[in-house]
């Protein structure tokens, strides 16, 4: 039997070496389920102590856990890659931003908050990047398919659940004030789209970013708030 340092050796290794987050239970499988859950809890908020004040953190994530470079570095890592980070429309930032904070909504349900026709492109860019997913369908006349958050899409924004999304309001603002830099940037005005409502232009903004123009109350419970035991 492993002391709990030796168990929390190969929890360290396991982690440096995986390539997604792991959950409890994946760990608990590295000692053939001889150690219990809470050890390995106790464990992870060791190493996650250990690791404090250094270039790399340990995270606590929709599914699981797992290693990751702090934020201040990433300016610099991002030097590194000659890759620049896909950069999405306000369309499609939009139509993410209502799916977070009214989910599960429909194609239809997005359309009359929008006010315009949402494009089958708009909804295929966030399934390709695995930030939505059809999570069931709503029981009326042809059953319009669910959309809802992933736990990929937690895991991209560094979250756990929906609740640690920031209020809406702050979203909004921060949404308008990185589409006006991106503007000024070009010199020009965004060019407008017909995706786009009344009274709003399409333009270029980072990924990572969400932007909405309906009003909710908060994010609700779906499925990708999973526990990670």
């Amino acid at each position: 039997m492993l002391s709990p340092s030796e168990v929390k050796v190969v929890m360290e290794a396991a982690l440096l070496a995986a390539n997604a987050p792991l959950t409890i239970v994946e760990m608990r499988k590295l000692f053939e389920e001889e150690v219990g859950a809470d050890t390995i809890r106790r464990l992870l908020d060791e190493i996650r102590e250990d690791w404090k004040g250094r270039a790399v953190e340990l995270v606590n994530l929709a599914s699981g856990w797992r290693f990751q470079t702090r934020v201040a570095f990433q300016a610099y890592l991002e030097r590194l890659s000659p890759e620049k980070p896909q950069r999405y429309s306000r369309a499609v930032m939009e139509t993410l931003a209502i799916i977070v904070y009214r989910q599960p909504v429909t194609r239809g349900d997005i359309e009359d908050i929008r006010g315009v026709t949402v494009s089958s492109d708009v909804i295929k860019k966030l399934e390709d990047r695995s930030w939505i997913d059809v999570v069931g369908h709503r029981d009326v006349p042809g059953r319009p398919a669910l959309y809802a958050t992933t736990k990929t899409f937690l895991d991209d924004l560094g979250l756990r659940t929906l609740q640690e999304l920031p209020a809406l309001d702050e979203i909004v603002h921060n949404f308008e004030i990185e589409t006006t830099q991106a503007s000024q940037a070009q010199g020009e005005p965004l060019a407008g789209q017909t995706e786009s409502p009344v009274g709003h232009e399409d333009g270029p903004v980072p990924g990572a970013d969400v932007g909405a123009t309906a009003d909710s109350a908060g994010p609700e419970s779906t499925g990708a708030e999973a526990s990670t035991a």
